[in-house]
């Protein structure tokens, strides 16, 4: 028991690390082509490494089945497709957002505010009638006074980078993203429904290319190495881990784990780019990352009876 939570901790903190330095291989990628595009190709890539896994379950699940089971089976998947479609939708939406961010930001900076979704999540749960805890409102707040720190130059709002607004708009449609897995994972199969949300996000993606872009397959071989590693790796790879790890490490832990991402984020920038924050930008980097992890103790704390 004791090996299976140390494995489940170490292949989330492997998620956690391919998902931070994958915001290194966005920016870099968008040095040769656009936004569109790069999130067209690589959640397409993202779709194409799960499509072996889903294949084969599929074709498992199938085998020896009467009739009957094989209609109810076909009834199932068209509720997933259409569950993962509205996924799809979703995460098209905070992707290109952030892609965009990239345009004018850095990435460590973009890692940070992306993390913000972890906050997000439970305010905009009060929608779906969820209480919130007063620990996450004081989250909330924190992550609000790092947030300043981290985006809000000295001289005021005037000077605010529009990357970190394009970033915050997306950590807004990542919890949107996040709470609609959380519905739809606990009735339908959830390595088929990121399969469907990958495949439906890269299509929107792809069609938005041809209407905004001019995409060439030049350019898209320029940027092959980056769009590899945040398709295959952060996509398809980082989300097998993450699912398999959560199987192993109780929740609270795992989200712990995963908010290294951010941390990840900024380590890669400052190691691959030399992009070092400044001193505000670090106050505003430990501030948010202390709501964020104090947030995560939130729903616990709750429980603890007197």
């Amino acid at each position: 028991m004791k090996k299976s939570k140390w494995f489940g901790a170490v292949i989330l903190f492997a998620a956690a690390f391919i998902w931070g330095s994958s915001f290194v291989a966005q920016s870099i990628g968008m040095e040769k082509i656009e936004a569109f595009t790069y999130n067209a190709v690589r959640t397409m890539m993202g779709a194409a490494t799960l499509l072996p896994l889903v294949t084969f379950r599929d074709l498992k699940t199938l085998r020896g089945q009467t009739k009957e089971a094989r209609e109810a089976y076909k009834k199932t998947e068209k509720r997933t497709w259409l569950a993962g479609a509205a996924l799809g939708v979703a995460l098209c939406f905070a992707s290109n957002f952030q892609q965009f961010a990239f345009n004018y930001t850095q990435p460590g900076k973009i890692a940070f505010i992306t993390a913000l979704y972890m906050l997000f999540v439970p305010i905009l749960g009060i929608f779906l009638k969820k209480k919130i805890p007063p620990l996450t409102w004081c989250c909330v707040a924190l992550g609000a006074v790092g947030l300043w720190f981290l985006s809000v130059p000295a001289g005021g709002f005037t000077e605010v980078n529009p990357g970190d607004v394009l970033a915050l708009i997306c950590a807004v449609f990542y919890a949107v993203q996040i709470l609609m897995v959380e519905k739809y994972a606990a009735v339908y199969d959830p390595i088929k429904l990121t399969f469907v949300q990958f495949l439906v996000s890269g299509g929107v993606s792809g069609v938005l290319t041809f209407i905004f872009e001019t995409p060439n397959a030049a350019d898209i071989n320029a940027a092959i190495l980056p769009l590899l590693y945040s398709g295959v790796l952060s996509c398809g790879v980082a989300f097998t881990f993450q699912t398999v790890g959560q199987k192993y490490t109780e929740s609270t832990l795992a989200s712990l784990i995963m908010c290294m991402e951010s941390v990840f984020g900024v380590l890669s920038a400052m190691v691959i780019l030399k992009q070092i924050p400044t001193a505000r930008e670090w106050i505003g980097c430990g501030l948010m990352l202390t709501a964020i992890v104090a947030a995560q103790f939130a729903d616990r704390l709750k429980k603890i009876k007197p």
